[in-house]
C-alpha cells in the first residue's frame, strides 16, 4: 500500500494493479454468485466506533494507518458481536445453504455427505443476521474462534499443525493438519475487527479517501477512528470506518455503511476485550465421546481448511476466492466477470440447471436490462450486485445497476 499523504483529507498512493483470470464456473453458481461476492467482500470492510469521545493526542490519517501495520498484539481474547444485512431476498433459509453449495469443503456440496463441523461450510452463517463470536489468539501457531448459537456452539481450533472444527449440535469433528501458520501468510479464518481492516487497507488507492474521523470509546478502550470513502461515483460502498485502539494499534471495531443510507451492512467489533495472555488450556482440543471425526484429508483436495487470505490484496483476490475472474475498472468501481458457460441466463429444470426453478424463482428478484452487451437479468444486495446477462456471463461488484451495465457494455 502506497503512503498516504500526512493531511487528513489526503488519499492512499497508487496500489497495485488488480490481477485478472478467467475459469468457467459451474453452473448452479450463477443465481447465487452475488450472494458468494457478498461473502467475500465481507473481508473488505471496516469500521464505525462505538460511543464516547476520549480526549486524545491528535494524528493525521497516514500515522494511524501506520500504527495499524506496525499494532504487533500477539496475545488477546475477548467476545466479537457481528451483525450483517446485505438485504438479501428472503429464500426461506436457503441463503446459507446455497453459499456453502458454493465452497468446495465436505458438507457443502449439497449432496448430504461430509461434516457439519466443516468450516468451510460452517462459517457462511456470518453472512447475515447477528451473531456472538469468542476469539482467543496466543501467537501465530494458537487460535480459536466460537460461534455462540442458541443452546449450541461451533468451535474453531488452530493449535500448531491441527485444525480442529467442533459442532456441538451434531456432536460431529472436524480435523485437518498441514504446515505451521509460520509458513502460511495468514490464518486461515478472518473472526476479528483486524483480519478485516487488513484486507479493507489492502485495498486502498488512489481512488480512495481517508481521513481521521476523531476519537470512540469501544469495549472500554480509547480508540481512534480511520474513515474509509469511495472518491468514485458508482459505488455501493458510502463509508468504512476502522475504530483503533489508541495504545496497541489494534483495530477494535469496523461498520460498512453503504451508500443508499440506512442500518449498516456490517458492524462488527469487540464487546469484550482483554490483551493478555489467555490459558494453554484454551486451545486444547480432544473430540468427545461417541463424536463422528472427519479427516480433511479423506475428501476432496477443497476439503481442507480454507484459506481466505490468499491473496486478498484488493478485489484481485476475490478472483482467488471465487475461482479466477475478470477484472473491469479499477478502484470502488471495479466489476469481477466470468464466463459460466450456462446459455440462456438463470438455469432451471427444463433448461438443465442443477437448481431446478431456483433460478427463475431468484430472477423474480431481478431486474430486466439491456445494452451493447445484449439483456440480463441485475440481482441486488445493498453492497454487492450482480448481472447475469443471457448468455451466461456474470458481472459482479459493489457498484450500481448502471455501472454493473457500463461495465458488461466495456467487455463486449
Amino acid at each position: 500500500m502506497a503512503p498516504i499523504d500526512s493531511d487528513d483529507n489526503t488519499t492512499a498512493g497508487e496500489g497495485e494493479e488488480l490481477r485478472a483470470g478467467r475459469r468457467r464456473a459451474a453452473r448452479y453458481v450463477v443465481p447465487v454468485a452475488v450472494m458468494g461476492v457478498a461473502a467475500a467482500t465481507i473481508g473488505l470492510v471496516p469500521a464505525l466506533a462505538d460511543s464516547g469521545d476520549p480526549d486524545l493526542p491528535k494524528i493525521t490519517a497516514e500515522q494511524l494507518v501506520q500504527k495499524i501495520a506496525e499494532s504487533d498484539t500477539q496475545q488477546m481474547s475477548g467476545t466479537v458481536r457481528i451483525s450483517t444485512d446485505l438485504g438479501l431476498p428472503d429464500l426461506g433459509g436457503l441463503e446459507s445453504g446455497l453459499l456453502s453449495g458454493m465452497s468446495a469443503g465436505p458438507g457443502s456440496g449439497g449432496d448430504g455427505e461430509g461434516s457439519a463441523a466443516d468450516p468451510s461450510a460452517k462459517l457462511t452463517e456470518l453472512v447475515s443476521g447477528s451473531h456472538t463470536l469468542r476469539v482467543a489468539a496466543d501467537g501465530p501457531d494458537r487460535q480459536k474462534v466460537s460461534l455462540l448459537e442458541d443452546a449450541a456452539e461451533y468451535s474453531l481450533i488452530h493449535n500448531g499443525k491441527d485444525v480442529w472444527g467442533y459442532d456441538s449440535k451434531s456432536n460431529e469433528v472436524y480435523h485437518s493438519t498441514g504446515p505451521g501458520s509460520a509458513e502460511r501468510p495468514e490464518k486461515d479464518v478472518p473472526a476479528t475487527p483486524k483480519d478485516f481492516a487488513d484486507q479493507a487497507l489492502k485495498a486502498i488507492d488512489d481512488t480512495t479517501s481517508v481521513t481521521v474521523g476523531g476519537t470512540a470509546q469501544v469495549a472500554g478502550r480509547d480508540a481512534y477512528r480511520l474513515v474509509v470513502e469511495p472518491r468514485q461515483d458508482g459505488s455501493t460502498v458510502g463509508a468504512i470506518t476502522v475504530a483503533v485502539d489508541a495504545e496497541t494499534g489494534t483495530p477494535l471495531k469496523f461498520t460498512l455503511t453503504p451508500a443508499s443510507g440506512g442500518a449498516a451492512v456490517v458492524d462488527a467489533g469487540f464487546t469484550k476485550v482483554s490483551f493478555a495472555k489467555p490459558d494453554a488450556s484454551t486451545f486444547d482440543f480432544t473430540p468427545p465421546e461417541g463424536a463422528k471425526v472427519t479427516e480433511g484429508d479423506e475428501g476432496d483436495e477443497g476439503a481442507k481448511t480454507p484459506d481466505h487470505g490468499r491473496e486478498a490484496e484488493d478485489l484481485g483476490g476475490l478472483a482467488g476466492d471465487l475461482g479466477g475472474l475478470d477484472v473491469i475498472g479499477e478502484g470502488w468501481n471495479s466489476v469481477a466477470a466470468f464466463d459460466t458457460g450456462a446459455r440462456g441466463g438463470l438455469p432451471t429444470a427444463s433448461a438443465g440447471g442443477d437448481l431446478g426453478d431456483l433460478g427463475g424463482f431468484l430472477g423474480s428478484f431481478g431486474d430486466q436490462v439491456k445494452g451493447d452487451f445484449g439483456s440480463g437479468t441485475v440481482f441486488k444486495t445493498r453492497l454487492v450486485n450482480a448481472l447475469i446477462t443471457d448468455d451466461g456471463k456474470v458481472y459482479a461488484g459493489a457498484v450500481t445497476k448502471d455501472a454493473l451495465v457500463k461495465a458488461a457494455d466495456a467487455a463486449q
